[in-house]
């Protein structure tokens, strides 16, 4: 009995991981274009964000995966243990989508804010900073 739940724990993190990777990878590979794209063709800076984007990815679900082992029900039979596998991993597959859509908003928002204008090299709109409108003549 011992051996069975040992072995369904390691093939959840195994896959959870595997999966946590490959979309990780998936990810920083095809969205660097979306990134250079967003930062107006600053390559360094769209590589910077798009490896620190990953580690942040990486952080966040590999924690959730160790944290999501020991939640539910110990898996007393093969059916029991399938059916946990799925519902842990589609959990971890549902927490990546959810990420990935979280990051897009972010990086959608932070095109639109001011400190992306003065990246590109435009001062920022400031009221506090406009001249004070005199009296009409």
């Amino acid at each position: 009995m011992l051996d069975f739940q040992v072995g369904y724990y390691l093939t959840y993190v195994t896959l959870s991981l595997a999966v946590t990777v490959w979309v990780g990878r998936t990810l920083s590979k095809n969205g660097l274009t979306f990134l250079v794209e967003n930062f107006q063709g600053k390559e360094p800076l769209a590589r910077s964000v798009n490896h620190l984007l990953l580690v942040g990815f990486y952080l966040v679900n590999i924690g959730f995966v160790s944290l999501a082992l020991r939640f539910g029900a110990r898996p007393r039979d093969m059916v029991e243990a399938i059916e946990f596998l799925s519902t842990k991993i589609g959990l971890v597959i549902v927490v990546l989508g959810f990420m990935h859509f979280f990051n897009m908003f972010s990086l959608m928002r932070f095109r639109r804010s001011s400190m992306f204008r003065l990246i590109e090299g435009r001062p920022a709109a400031d009221a506090s900073l406009a001249p004070a409108a005199g009296p009409a003549a």
